[in-house]
């Protein structure tokens, strides 16, 4: 079992999740305790990186040190957020204002 001192909470639904290395380098959050129904093998490298990787048909079982877990975005139950305001809103690009075009003859 994972210790909790890499546990964060998601801003969302606040459900405790981990951050994870996917095997492509990218950033994955995944449920913060195993799950026998997840579909990822997550373990810790020896520099304390958590890394995980897809139980796939060439490696369905887990291995050495290794446990499963769910990713959060499978399980997470926030809505889907607006898109918020600019924080700095006086940094928008200015509004270029013509004269009004009044067609002659």
């Amino acid at each position: 079992m994972p210790s909790d001192h890499d546990v964060a909470t998601c801003g969302g639904c606040f459900a405790r999740i981990r951050w994870a290395i996917t095997v492509n380098g990218k950033r994955q959050a995944v449920n913060a305790d195993p799950d026998p129904k997840g579909n990822l093998a997550a373990h810790t490298d020896g520099t304390g990186t958590l890394k995980v990787r897809v139980l796939s048909a060439e490696r369905s079982t887990l291995e050495h040190a290794e446990w499963q877990a769910m990713p959060h975005a499978a399980t997470c139950s926030r809505r889907p957020r607006t898109p918020r305001p600019s924080s700095r809103p006086g940094r928008r690009a200015p509004v270029v204002r013509y004269g009004t075009w009044r067609r002659t003859g």
